[in-house]
C-alpha cells in the first residue's frame, strides 16, 4: 500500500520532506539521489490476519481458504490478537509510537485479490514516527509501520520471463491471501545505494530478533517496494519512480542505481520523468515499465464497517516493550566492547547475524580470550548454528593456548577446523598427539639470529625502516623452526632486535 502521506521521495514536488542532505562524495555527477522505502513483512503467526486458516508457506495451492479469505457473502473478519501484538512488538523495536488506529478498505481489482479490495490502514495506522539507525550514526526516519492482509499469488505460465505480459495464462494460489503484514515505510532519508541495502539488512536483523517474521526474502515473506527520484541540492525533491516487490538486498542495490542513472539520462536529454511503478529484471538488470504510478485517491478508501478501531492500551504496549529482547545494534556494541574490535567491524557484524554473540560471552565466561574467540567463531563457524557444537570450553582452552604461547597461530588454526569437525575435544591431548608445543623463547631466540645472520642485506633494510623486509626474515625463522615458531612472536623478537 502506499501511504496517504507523501513519505517516498518526490510525491510531491513542491515539499522537501527530509533535511538530510548528501554528502559531495555521494552525489552522482552532481545529482542528489533520494530513496524512501517500502518494506512488506508478513508475519509468523499461525493463522491469517482475519481468519483461522492456516498461515503456512509452501503447501499445495488453495489448501488454506475459507469464505473470509475468499470474499465470500456475509463472511465476516475477526482480528488476529497475536498478529498485533507481533506489529507492535516490531513498531517498538524500530521506536515507533503505537497509537489507536483503525482499518480501512483500499479498493483495486486484481485477481489475487478476492473480495477486490485489501483491509489495511490507512490514515490511523499502528505504529509512527519511529527510526533506524545504520552503521556510521546514519539515522533513517520510519513513517509508519502498519497492519494489512496479504494478497494471493499470481503465476504467469508461458512467455519469456514469467510476467504477466506474454505468458499463455496465469494461476492463482489464495493461500497468501489473508496472511498478516506489516508495511514499513521510511521517510525520504536514504541518499546511496549503500544505504538502502544496509536498511533492509538492519531491518531484517530486527524482524528475526524480535521474532516478527522469518524475514525470507528468496519466499516472499520479506519484500521491497523502492521509491526512487534524483535532483539537484537546494531544489525540491523529483518525480519519483516505484520499483515494485525487489526480492534481495544485492537487488535493492542494484535496481537504485540503475533507476537513479536512468533518471539522470533522461532528465539530462531534455525528458521528463514520469511517476510510474516499475518491475525489477534482475537478469537484464534494468527496470521496465508496468504502469502509471497510483496516488491514495486512486484506491477510494474508506473505513472498514466490519471492524471496529483498535485501541491497545497503555498496560498492553508496555508488556510488549518489557518483552523486547537486545536488538542488533546493542548487540553488536556488546560484542565490540568484550571483544575489542570495532562495532562496525566485518566480524562482529558477521557473528551478530549468526547469532552467535552470545556462544562468543559464553568463551569469555569461563576464561577465554574473547578476541581470539572472535576470530576463531568468524573463520570456522560459518556452517555452525547460534549455538555451535562445541562446548565454549574447548574454545576457550584453544584461545589460552594461544595467548599463552603454546600454540602457534597455525597450530591453532589445525586445532581449530579439527574441533568444528569433532564437535569439540580435549585441545591439551590433541596438541600433544599432533607434537604441537612451544618453542622455548631461548630457542627462538636463536633461531631469530641464525636468521639475520644469513640474510644480512634484509636485515639492514628492515634496521632502515624499510618494513617490506621483516617478510623474508620471518619467512626464514619459520623454515629454521620447520613451522613450530609463532609469527607473532617472531615479529616481536625482530622489532625488539630492531629498537635496541
Amino acid at each position: 500500500m502506499t501511504t496517504p502521506v507523501n513519505t517516498s521521495s518526490g510525491a510531491s514536488a513542491s515539499v522537501n520532506l527530509s533535511s538530510i542532505v548528501a554528502t559531495a562524495e555521494q552525489l552522482i555527477d552532481g545529482w542528489e539521489l533520494v530513496v524512501g522505502l517500502e518494506v512488506h513483512v508478513e508475519l509468523a503467526t499461525k493463522t491469517k490476519l482475519f481468519s483461522a486458516s492456516a498461515n503456512r508457506f509452501g503447501d499445495e495451492p488453495n489448501t488454506h481458504i475459507d469464505p473470509v479469505t475468499l470474499g465470500l457473502p456475509g463472511a465476516l473478519p475477526v482480528l488476529n490478537r497475536h498478529a498485533v501484538e507481533l506489529a507492535m512488538r516490531l513498531g517498538l523495536a524500530l521506536n515507533c509510537r503505537v497509537q489507536p488506529c483503525t482499518f480501512h478498505r483500499k479498493n483495486y481489482f486484481y485477481p489475487d485479490l478476492p473480495k477486490a479490495y485489501q483491509i489495511s490502514q490507512y490514515d490511523q495506522p499502528l505504529n509512527i514516527d519511529g527510526w533506524l539507525m545504520l552503521p556510521g550514526d546514519v539515522r533513517i526516519g520510519v513513517e509508519r509501520a502498519h497492519l494489512e492482509e496479504d494478497t494471493g499469488k499470481s503465476t504467469h505460465a508461458g512467455g519469456a520471463e514469467g510476467r504477466i505480459q506474454g505468458s499463455d495464462y496465469s494461476l492463482i494460489d489464495f493461500n497468501r491471501a489473508g496472511v498478516p503484514l506489516v508495511e514499513i515505510v521510511s521517510r525520504p532519508d536514504i541518499r546511496t545505494s549503500d544505504q538502502a541495502k544496509q536498511y533492509v539488512s538492519e531491518l531484517r536483523g530486527i524482524l528475526l530478533a524480535v521474532g516478527a517474521s522469518d524475514a525470507k526474502m528468496e519466499e516472499g515473506s520479506m519484500r521491497c517496494d523502492v521509491n526512487v527520484s534524483v535532483h539537484k541540492p537546494g531544489t525540491p525533491f523529483g518525480t519519483r519512480c516505484e520499483i515494485k516487490n525487489v526480492n534481495s538486498i544485492r537487488s535493492v542495490g542494484r535496481a537504485i542505481d540503475y533507476e537513479a542513472r536512468r533518471q539522470i539520462d533522461l532528465i539530462n536529454s531534455g525528458g521528463v520523468v514520469k511517476q510510474q511503478t516499475l518491475h525489477w529484471d534482475d537478469v537484464a538488470g534494468r527496470t521496465n515499465v508496468l504502469r502509471t504510478k497510483e496516488d491514495a485517491d486512486d484506491y477510494r478508501y474508506f473505513l472498514e464497517p466490519d471492524l471496529v478501531p483498535l485501541a491497545p492500551d497503555a498496560a498492553w504496549i508496555e508488556r510488549v516493550r518489557a518483552a523486547l529482547p537486545p536488538l542488533p545494534a546493542a548487540r553488536r556494541a556488546a560484542l565490540a566492547t568484550l571483544t575489542g574490535a570495532g562495532k562496525e567491524s566485518e566480524a562482529v557484524a558477521v557473528i551478530v547475524e549468526r547469532g552467535q554473540d552470545e556462544y562468543i560471552s559464553a568463551v569469555a565466561k569461563v576464561g577465554g580470550d574473547a578476541a581470539r574467540a572472535l576470530i576463531y567463531v568468524q573463520q570456522a563457524f560459518a556452517e555452525e548454528p547460534a549455538t555451535p557444537r562445541v562446548p565454549a570450553g574447548d574454545i576457550a582452552a584453544l584461545s589460552l593456548m594461544e595467548k599463552n604461547a603454546k600454540l602457534t597461530s597455525t597450530q591453532a588454526k589445525t586445532l581449530l577446523a579439527e574441533l568444528v569437525t569433532n564437535g569439540g575435544g580435549d585441545v591439551l591431548a590433541m596438541a600433544k598427539a599432533k607434537g604441537f608445543e612451544a618453542m622455548a623463547t631461548g630457542a627462538l631466540e636463536s633461531i631469530v639470529d641464525q636468521a639475520i645472520a644469513a640474510d644480512p642485506q634484509a636485515w639492514a633494510k628492515y634496521k632502515a625502516g624499510e618494513q617490506k623486509a621483516i617478510g623474508a626474515l620471518v619467512g626464514a625463522v619459520m623454515k629454521l623452526s620447520a613451522g613450530k615458531a609463532d609469527g607473532k612472536a617472531v615479529t616481536a623478537l625482530l622489532q625488539a632486535k630492531a629498537s635496541s
